[in-house]
């Protein structure tokens, strides 16, 4: 018997263990193939919602945020970049790497919602950002992302032209902040179970295991 089972992922584009974590849960997906029938939606979560324009070099980011030296940001990458890898995700982090704003690349995921390319639309922002170095804060970055996963090119536009997701985002921003969730990646099961952090592979097994005894308990 398969399970239905509703995800939400609350997230950031500038989350790294956000990549991860969907990285995680994709291969538990599989190992659980004729088990689970998922239907996941990304939930927006911007880390800094007040980043300008021309954002933030990432290491003086994690500085100031976090107090972080060069050689913890170092260290830290390293670890992100190898556990990326275990997983069959790629970053390529670098010196001049920056932190931008993710306001309209929420809108766009929003948008994108009603698709089946919602998904794929999440993971194509992470390798732009992640993998190619790519500025996501920026409008025509964001509707090539869109493009190359088949969404409309001309509609992506108009959406990030006269931002008219803009008091959707925050509203399920403040909707999220109010349900008490303060760090991503947050994944919700059904509504009721919270995961948080980026998990190995097994504990999203575990959860999706017990979620999918559960339901056919009832």
């Amino acid at each position: 018997m398969t399970t239905q089972i509703r995800i939400d992922i609350v997230s950031d584009v500038m989350c790294p263990w956000c990549a991860i974590g969907f990285a995680s849960l994709s291969k538990a997906l599989e190992a659980l193939d004729g088990r689970i029938e998922a239907s996941i939606h990304w939930q927006p979560f911007e880390l800094n919602p007040d980043m300008g324009p021309q954002g933030q070099n990432l290491r003086e980011h994690l500085q100031q945020k976090y107090g972080s030296t060069a050689d913890e940001s170092r260290a830290a990458r390293e670890r992100i970049t190898q556990m990326g890898a275990q997983l069959g995700f790629t970053f390529n982090f670098t010196d001049d790497q920056r932190i931008v704003n993710t306001f309209n690349a929420h809108q766009l995921l929003h948008w994108a919602g009603n698709t089946a390319q919602q998904t794929e639309l999440k993971m194509a922002l992470f390798a732009a950002y992640f993998r190619d170095g790519r500025d996501v804060s920026q409008n025509e970055v964001l509707v090539d992302v869109a493009a190359s996963v088949g969404l409309d090119r001309d509609e992506a536009a108009a959406v990030l032209a006269d931002q008219r997701f803009a008091a959707d985002i925050r509203s399920k921003e403040q909707q999220w902040q109010e349900a008490g969730i303060r760090s991503v990646p947050a994944i919700i099961l059904n509504q009721q179970y919270l995961l948080s952090g980026a998990q190995p592979p097994e504990s999203y097994v575990k959860a999706l295991s017990e979620l999918s005894f559960m339901a056919d308990e009832e």
